[in-house]
């Protein structure tokens, strides 16, 4: 998975396409990212202790394959492919061969 925490990416495929955001968390054993904003399911949580039962919108994980990072000159998405410079492996947007870190 070429996609880290922190990059902003666009929704390519599923209910949510077009839609924007940063990545949260990856999971990469599931090859699957957590988008701010985007994927928002409900989750019931119970009576516990003194805490009444609730209902609370989160983010669900989705498949890394659905997601294209956006390029920071051209605002667009790209791939993402990886350059070697002094010796040390970094990503690069594919598009406008502009570093991503």
């Amino acid at each position: 998975m070429r996609l880290k925490q922190g990059d902003k990416v666009v929704v390519i495929a599923g209910k949510d396409k077009g839609k924007e955001g940063k990545i949260i968390k990856t999971l990469r054993a599931d090859n699957k990212v957590i988008v701010e904003g985007v994927n928002i399911v409900k989750k019931h949580i119970k009576p516990n202790g003194g805490e009444s039962g609730r209902i609370q919108e989160m983010e669900a994980p989705l498949d890394a394959s659905n997601v294209m990072a956006i390029d920071s000159k051209t605002k667009k998405r790209t791939r993402i492919g990886y350059k070697i410079e002094d010796g040390k492996k970094i990503r690069v947007s594919r598009k406008s061969n502009e570093k991503l870190d």
